[in-house]
């Protein structure tokens, strides 16, 4: 898993590479951790799986975000991806944007 992050019209924007799995959650965790903002746009375009401890992750960092007055937003999810959010209904829970720019748009 690669992460980048970047800063566009007051929104942090992190943009996953890879796979988040039980061995790279951790890691992604922690980069949240670090990052200030109160609005965040996870770009997930190049994010090819996602497991149970991936997603309890974003939960977690979702919460964090709303409890501080943030927000948080995903964007440009795979269908594989994107099937998933909606099977654990957490499609309902988070908001889900087809591109970053939209997402960006969107957050503030």
């Amino acid at each position: 898993m690669d992460v980048k992050t970047s800063q566009q019209d007051g929104v942090t924007i992190i943009q996953v590479n890879g796979e988040i799995n039980i061995s790279t959650s951790p890691a992604l965790k922690k980069i949240f951790e670090k990052e200030p903002s109160k609005k965040i746009v996870v770009d997930l375009e190049k994010v090819s799986y996602i497991d149970s401890s991936g997603l309890a992750t974003l939960v977690e960092v979702l919460k964090r975000a709303r409890s501080q007055g943030g927000a948080l937003g995903l964007a440009g999810m795979s269908d594989k991806v994107k099937s998933l959010f909606e099977i654990t209904k957490l499609d309902k829970l988070f908001s889900i944007f087809p591109n970053l720019q939209e997402a960006v748009g969107r957050v503030k």
